[in-house]
């Protein structure tokens, strides 16, 4: 029997730290304390040589509970639809009306961060309904 193991989300984007802040808004999310020795996350990316710097951030659940969040800095933008993309979780035990309206707030929510809406998909006979967004460098997400 094997024992659930703890993980993390990678995010592979242009600007860590931009996709960083606006995930944990999304989610509640928190960026940890910076390392030993520096007063900021800034003080210690001017630390980095220069190759090196910008090229990472995390955020973390303040409760200890969700996986970390890690993104860090690639050469190339997103050409394909994501083979792996988070749904959130607004709508949980909502049905019909009430669901598309706690969606749709939190859609607006987003919007204003930054995320853009792609479409709703409606409930059918084995799905809820759920809204298409993508972040703020195009990564799909759900709300669902």
């Amino acid at each position: 029997m094997s024992s659930i193991k703890q993980f993390q989300i990678t995010f592979d984007c242009a600007v860590p730290e931009r996709v960083a802040r606006f995930w944990c808004e999304v989610l509640g999310y928190v960026v940890p304390p910076p390392p030993e020795g520096f007063a900021t996350w800034e003080e210690f990316d001017r630390s980095l040589p220069p190759e090196h710097q910008g090229s990472a951030f995390v955020g973390i659940d303040p409760s200890g509970v969700g996986p970390r969040l890690f993104f860090q800095r690639v050469p190339e933008g997103k050409v394909v639809k994501n083979r792996l993309h988070l749904d959130v979780r607004v709508g949980t035990g909502l049905v019909g009306e009430e669901r598309l309206a706690a969606l749709e707030a939190e859609c607006a929510r987003l919007i204003e961060l930054g995320a853009a809406r792609v479409r709703l998909l409606r409930a059918d006979e084995f799905n809820e309904s759920c809204l298409v967004m993508q972040d703020i460098e195009g990564n799909e997400f759900c709300l669902d």
